[in-house]
């Protein structure tokens, strides 16, 4: 179910455009028939259960993924000969934190693609990264071990490497998943301040109500995309029932759209009773 955008929003360019595409591994397709379009100055969250597809999606625009069919354009020309600036944030569970790298050096790899002919950095890109860091909070950490800062401060470091190449739309893997409250708004504030300096953002969420329901714009993704529109819009028991395979109610308060959780009572072995 695809719902109208404001008309406003139609009077702005597409920056991305997903057409028929299906894409997955090996010759299987995780994702079929894909038809989104992305514009300029968007903030678009893609919501749907676990394995539904989502980080396939957003590999799928980075080319880390095989696409069977359809077409991927960025402003209107394929993506592979476009050559975009993309930032990428990837959840935080899939690095290795082992690796021996100190924050300015995970926020200066964004640099590698300006500087593929040079065995170094030249001091303006130092000075870009610094400021970049020195903005998101995190200058002070610019010689610690990756692996020694929290949750949030690691998050701050990879957007700054994503940030740090100039990029027009910046692609997110659940970037508040194993976040507190307080880092999580953080990050969304953060997020939503880029959004207004002409970055477009897609990002990923399993948070219906603490990251979903305060989004311009939500798309609802398992498999195929199924409904896309405004949190109150697809905030419904029949649109949430088909991407979840249940029935999950559905609830308004304060003006907002709220999903509401059934809660669980588990006995005193651990069993669900």
């Amino acid at each position: 179910m695809l719902h109208p955008r404001p008309h406003e929003h139609l009077e702005r360019e597409p920056l991305l455009q997903l057409r028929g595409v299906s894409c997955g591994y090996g010759g299987r397709a995780a994702l079929r028939d894909v038809d989104l379009q992305i514009m300029r100055g968007d903030w678009v969250g893609l919501l749907g259960p676990s394995g539904s597809g989502k980080s396939t999606l957003l590999r799928c625009i980075l080319g880390a993924v095989d696409v069977y069919r359809g077409d991927v354009l960025f402003q209107g020309r394929p993506i592979a000969a476009a050559r975009p600036r993309i930032g990428y944030v990837p959840q935080l569970e899939t690095i290795d934190w082992q690796f021996p790298v100190t924050v300015e050096q995970v926020v200066m790899m964004g640099r590698t693609a300006e500087a593929r002919w040079l065995p170094w950095f030249s001091g303006a890109d130092r000075k870009l990264a610094h400021g970049l860091m020195d903005r998101l909070g995190i200058l002070r950490l610019a010689r610690r071990h990756i692996r020694e800062l929290s949750g949030g401060e690691q998050q701050r470091a990879f957007l700054a490497r994503a940030l740090v190449s100039g990029p027009k739309l910046l692609l997110l893997d659940e970037p508040t998943a194993g976040l507190d409250i307080t880092t999580r708004d953080e990050i969304l504030h953060l997020l939503d301040e880029l959004n207004h300096q002409d970055v477009t953002i897609l990002m990923t969420t399993h948070e219906i109500n603490a990251v979903a329901a305060h989004l311009p714009w939500v798309v609802c993704v398992n498999g195929r995309v199924l409904a896309e529109g405004t949190p109150s819009q697809v905030f419904t028991p029949e649109i949430l029932k088909l991407v979840y395979g249940g029935d999950i109610p559905v609830t308004t308060y304060q003006g907002m759209t709220l999903v509401a959780e059934q809660p669980h009572h588990f006995g005193r072995n651990g069993a669900d009773v």
